[in-house]
């Protein structure tokens, strides 16, 4: 076993909260050994983030370890010190330097007046004794170790690949000013990818002992995720860190962590190496969270959750009481019933057709006039049966999102139509188009920015209820929302409740019963389970699939995981770059992809299976 760099033991956290105490972390204990990957696991709330934080010295007032100790050592055969312990001023000379973390939102992380060359250089000279030209290489050292820049022979050689006549002597000349733009860019001109990678840089700019990485690829692309995990594996390797790997996804965990910790309510429930805990789990909470997530392999009518396997009661002491259950495993689609249901949408005209729809974004030239068009959407056409789900699926700026806006003329489109009903609604205007509005909805990704935080449950959902007359009283118009609340799994009371009183997956399920009000034929969900966990995104699926079959809606279901897409979709659409790359059924597009984007989006899909596990396993070995 190698040394032993990090110790937990028995540690405590709690929150003072309105004359109450919160324990956040109830007495967990783990170590992590020098080149070894520990993914923390759990849902929202469990404390994976608060350990982070105790762990690197963060924890924000009112917060505070009320028990417990953190040994730290911070070199080869040398005494340990407990962090817990530790003053504040001897704390900083760990802190980014001995211990670093990488955390869940870039933005959030980098400050947006700064240049990324500032914010790395800072960031080294406060942990190296070394001059700010050092620090600038060291920086851009990084930058090249995460693959955000390229090396001097690459640079050297796009140069000369790519010039008609090459000079020698320029090369040094620009391979310094190819180095130094990256350094000027501002954290606004990155996208998500390389503003994590920027991040990674920072982190390991130092050579700490241990790098913690809190949720570092939720919000990324599937295919960004599966880069972003490739690069963390090499750069561990390479540098024999230890890292701690904390998310809320068994699947990412069984992609990159040797050891394996689940958490449940401030607790570890679990704990054992990847290869134990995916082949034979042994806590019900553990089963939960990998049952939930949708495979591309298989096909259940429904997908089990936490609740499934276990329920939680807490005791007049504060005590949480679980109670195993043996869920019944849920019917699988069967071929026959697919093919059944396709030859059933054949047989129906379509509810929406789109023809040859253009979307451009105008880019301004030098005197403020249209220089040319970014076209997000270029030349799509498709048809959608009513009651059917057409998964829409590809990378973040391939233009799904921009598409599902237009067809409800949130976005106007250059050219092409949009048929609804047999109408073609892209020349409608003032009270047609609001009439329409009635018929089409949608559900937006960020539950949290879609609700006033101002206004309560039961007005947001009213609102619309109000704008188009539904309703002779205010009385008809609450029951009505009392009656959708309930439907989608809230208690009626939540009506006099505000949005920030409820979770992430709560507040999902009141944009859906919002989105159900006008009872549309059409509605529209854009990433709308992309930031829940994996659990309460299991909740919302099958609450989505339930709602569909009840009022015989039709889906256009938006996402770039395709197993997701997969799971709720009769049809799905690949999406590159402005245009469907590939279109077919979901059984199709997953067992024989045609083009070589899908199969990379296939690919990058961390699948959480025991077998994967073990061949990751063989071929470390």
């Amino acid at each position: 076993m190698r040394e032993t760099v990090l110790e937990v033991r028995n540690l405590q956290v709690e929150f003072p909260s309105d004359g109450n105490t919160v324990r956040a972390l109830d007495g967990i204990s783990f170590g992590l050994h020098r080149g070894q990957t520990l993914g923390i696991v759990g849902e929202s709330g469990s404390g994976k983030s608060v350990t982070a934080l105790a762990v690197m010295g963060l924890l924000q007032t009112p917060g505070i370890v009320t028990g417990g100790e953190i040994w730290f050592r911070p070199q080869e055969n040398a005494n340990p010190i407990d962090l817990v312990k530790l003053p504040p001023e001897q704390m900083q000379l760990h802190r980014g330097g001995d211990i670093a973390m990488i955390f869940q939102e870039p933005m959030s992380s980098l400050n947006p007046v700064y240049n990324i060359g500032f914010q790395l250089t800072e960031a080294i000279m406060r942990h190296q004794n070394v001059s700010a030209a050092q620090a600038r290489q060291i920086a851009i050292a990084g930058l090249q170790e995460v693959k955000l820049l390229p090396s001097d022979e690459e640079i050297q050689q796009q140069y000369i690949e790519t010039s008609s006549k090459p000079e020698p002597s320029k090369l040094a000349q620009l391979v310094k000013e190819h180095k130094e733009a990256m350094l000027e860019r501002y954290p606004h001109e990155l996208s998500g990818g390389q503003l994590q990678r920027v991040m990674i840089a920072m982190a390991i700019s130092c050579n700490p002992l241990i790098l913690i990485a809190d949720e570092p690829t939720t919000a990324l692309d599937v295919t960004v995720q599966a880069t972003i995990l490739e690069l963390m594996r090499e750069l561990q390797q390479t540098r024999d860190m230890a890292m701690i790997f904390i998310t809320h996804d068994l699947g990412l965990i069984s992609e990159i962590a040797d050891e394996v910790a689940v958490m449940y309510k401030g607790k570890v429930v679990e704990s054992g190496t990847s290869g134990q805990i995916f082949s034979s789990p042994q806590h019900p909470y553990t089963k939960g969270l990998i049952a939930c997530r949708p495979t591309l392999n298989r096909r259940p009518q429904k997908l089990l959750t936490v609740s499934d396997y276990m329920s939680a009661e807490e005791t007049t002491t504060g005590q949480i009481v679980i109670q195993a259950k043996e869920p019944a495993q849920p019917t699988e689609v069967t071929t026959e019933e697919i093919a059944a249901r396709l030859a059933n949408f054949n047989e129906k005209e379509p509810l929406l057709q789109i023809r040859n729809l253009k979307v451009g974004f105008p880019v301004r030239g030098v005197f403020g006039g249209t220089k040319r068009y970014n076209m997000a959407v270029n030349g799509v056409s498709f048809d959608v049966k009513p009651g059917e789900t057409l998964g829409l699926v590809g990378e973040s700026g391939c233009g799904k999102t921009t598409l599902g806006r237009t067809l409800l003329r949130l976005i106007e489109p250059m050219s092409g139509q949009i048929i609804f009903e047999k109408q073609d609604i892209t020349t409608l205007k003032g009270e047609p188009l609001q009439k329409l509005r009635r018929e089409m909805q949608i559900v937006f990704q960020n539950p949290f920015s879609s609700l006033d935080p101002r206004m309560k449950v039961g007005d947001a959902v009213m609102e619309p209820l109000i704008i188009h007359g539904v309703g002779k009283t205010k009385q008809q118009r609450r029951q009505r929302v009392a009656e959708l609340l309930e439907r989608v799994g809230l208690s009626a009371d939540a009506i006099n409740r505000y949005p920030h009183q409820f979770s992430g997956g709560q507040r999902q399920r009141i944009c859906i019963a919002r989105s159900l009000a006008l009872n549309p034929k059409f509605i529209i969900c854009d990433e709308s389970v992309s930031a829940l966990d994996v659990s309460v995104q299991a909740q919302v699926l099958n609450l989505l699939k339930e709602l569909q079959s009840d009022f015989q809606l039709t889906y256009i279901f938006i996402s770039h995981d395709l197993s997701v897409v997969k799971f709720m979709s009769d049809r799905i659409l690949v999406m590159n770059r402005g245009q469907i790359v590939e279109e077919g059924t979901a059984e199709s597009i997953y067992q024989e992809p045609k083009e070589e984007y899908t199969q990379k989006l296939i690919a990058a899909i961390p699948t959480g299976s025991a077998e994967r596990v073990r061949s990751r396993h063989l071929r470390a070995l």
